[in-house]
């Protein structure tokens, strides 16, 4: 039940004065208010601090209401959740694993009218809550189970929106489709009654092929990455849809946003292999995840250090979706040799390809983390383990 005394003006005064202070300490002194605890003002404490990075809209809002931690680290970030409502639109849409509502509230900008559904009555009434202080007045509530709302329902959605549970019965993470709560696959015939369109989040560990053999009518992959972090894999369904799925990457900078794709358009030929050049370039974690190596060379003009070193090169400073480097130096893996090459104790140290740990490196070489130089341990084409010594571009 949703405590309504969290809601005093007062009592969110006190939440932000106290948002640096020692949490622990706060709790032993006990609540100054009289129909709240001291753990309820914990979780707000801890929910506005995660807020704060995680979707900063809604903690400027003095209004809003948290739920434990557990639920907040399950739920998408503000920019995820930006991402996912530039992808659908419609009339009518449905969330059938609404959580805190984050997505819900994103995705219901671009329908006339939402549903959310969430089996837990206290995050369903945290939601509710949260939704009217945000006058997201097109939203509508359901709580109770999002398949059960679907199969009573007699109306046609424009689009599905899921977001499986990825834990189990003992609290154990899962990630293939068939293990989390609902099982879309079992149950993709019951939503392609009353939608055309589906929009599936996955957790970002689950591999692509196997994925794509879970799920039927998949026609777009998109993986999201935040600052070179893969976050989360999104899937579109399409009602009849049986041709190769796009697969899309985007990366979220600071200051940038990278994408890159592939779709059955797109060739592959075999990439062009060379010696390191001038540049240097990492692909992000987006592209890692999608495996879409020899594509990457072809549509950026690049060259591969070799076949698994998944490290590019070229003459010319290229665009590319990824770091970029100046080569300042290679030399010959040969450790006693190479010592006296390392100007500074500290670097960023990257192994690609290479027989050796980046800690084990570490602690040969006497290398601490930081600074401006950045070393690559690496295999080029003729097999050679070599060392790059590079600054960024």
């Amino acid at each position: 039940m949703l405590n309504k005394a969290l809601l005093d003006p007062e009592v969110s005064r006190f939440i932000r004065e106290n948002l640096n202070k020692d949490l622990p300490s706060l709790i032993l002194k006990g609540s100054p208010f009289k129909n709240i605890s001291a753990q309820e003002l914990a979780i707000q404490i801890k929910g506005l601090k995660v807020a704060e990075k995680k979707f900063p809209e809604l903690s400027r809002n003095a209004d809003i209401i948290y739920p434990p931690k557990l639920n907040l680290e399950q739920t998408s970030s503000e920019i995820t959740a930006k991402y996912k409502a530039s992808l659908i639109s419609g009339k009518t849409g449905i969330d059938i694993t609404g959580g805190l509502g984050i997505d819900s509230y994103y995705l219901s900008k671009n329908f006339k009218d939402f549903n959310y559904c969430e089996l837990n009555r206290e995050l369903a009434e945290i939601a509710d809550h949260n939704f009217r202080v945000l006058e997201a007045e097109n939203i509508k509530v359901h709580t109770g189970d999002g398949l059960k709302v679907l199969d009573d329902s007699e109306k046609r959605f424009n689009w599905v929106y899921a977001d499986p549970a990825r834990r189990d019965d003992h609290g154990g993470k899962v990630f293939r489709f068939e293990d989390c709560e609902p099982n879309i696959p079992a149950n993709l015939e019951l939503l392609m009654q009353h939608t055309d369109n589906i929009l599936v989040k996955s957790s970002p560990i689950l591999d692509i092929t196997l994925g794509l053999n879970e799920l039927k009518h998949v026609k777009e992959v998109h993986i999201v990455a935040v600052r070179n972090e893969v976050k989360e894999l999104l899937w579109i369904l399409e009602k009849g849809f049986t041709g190769k799925a796009l697969i899309k990457t985007i990366n979220f900078e600071k200051n940038v946003v990278q994408e890159f794709s592939k779709n059955e358009k797109n060739s592959s030929l075999t990439p062009e292999f060379s010696l390191p050049e001038n540049f240097l370039y990492e692909p992000n974690a987006a592209i890692m995840k999608s495996g879409l190596f020899d594509l990457l060379a072809e549509k950026t003009g690049t060259k591969k250090l070799h076949r698994y070193s998944h490290l590019y090169t070229s003459a010319e400073l290229k665009s590319f979706p990824g770091r970029k480097f100046q080569i300042e130096d290679i030399k010959q893996y040969k450790p006693a040799e190479l010592k006296k090459y390392f100007k500074s104790k500290k670097a960023n140290i990257t192994t690609r390809n290479f027989p050796e740990t980046v800690e084990n490196i570490r602690k040969k070489f006497k290398i601490k983390d930081g600074g401006k130089d950045y070393i690559f341990f690496t295999t080029n084409m003729n097999e050679d383990k070599i060392v790059i010594f590079c600054r960024k571009a």
